[in-house]
């Protein structure tokens, strides 16, 4: 990466290296000490960022993130597999400690929604705003309800 690159990376927020590093780091280490302050500090990365990536998750990559980590939550049960794209505003969150495992190259778009104890396969496309909450196979695309315009309907009275 140019110099160039990593200033203009650094200076829309995006410059998640840091993170990530602490975030590896943490996984490593086995002094509670260390570890909780590795802990204090990924949080308040991850907070300046505008996300939250919870301490036990088990990420096997750095996930591809082209809006950074703007209003992404990753739950600390979660799993998710090497080559995942995932944009912004993506929730992946758990029910009674219980959270996706995500397959790899998966791409999961914006405001999309996954939740629960459920495994999504490898190579799925989640589309933008679905609410994923039972498994999925490998190399499927889930998409939410098709838009629907609800409108209220005004009876006319006819005169007795």
């Amino acid at each position: 990466m140019s110099i160039r690159e990593k200033i203009t990376d650094y200076s829309r927020g995006d410059n998640l290296r840091l993170f990530w590093r602490l975030f590896y780091t943490r996984g490593r280490v086995k002094n509670a000490l260390v570890k909780g302050i590795l802990t204090f500090w990924c949080s308040r990365l991850a907070h300046k960022h505008g996300g939250y990536v919870g301490a036990g998750a088990e990420i096997n990559e750095i996930p591809s993130l082209p809006h950074g980590l703007h209003g992404i939550y990753i739950s600390r049960y979660s799993s998710i597999g090497a080559g995942c794209r995932i944009y912004q505003n993506v929730t992946i969150g758990e029910i009674e400690q219980r959270a996706p495992q995500i397959g790899r190259n998966c791409l999961i778009g914006a405001g999309a929604v996954i939740i629960g104890d459920i495994t999504i396969g490898d190579s799925v496309k989640i589309g933008a705003g679905a609410v994923v909450f039972t498994d999925i196979q490998d190399n499927s695309t889930v998409v939410s309800h098709p838009p629907r315009i609800l409108t209220k309907e005004v009876k006319e009275r006819s005169a007795c």
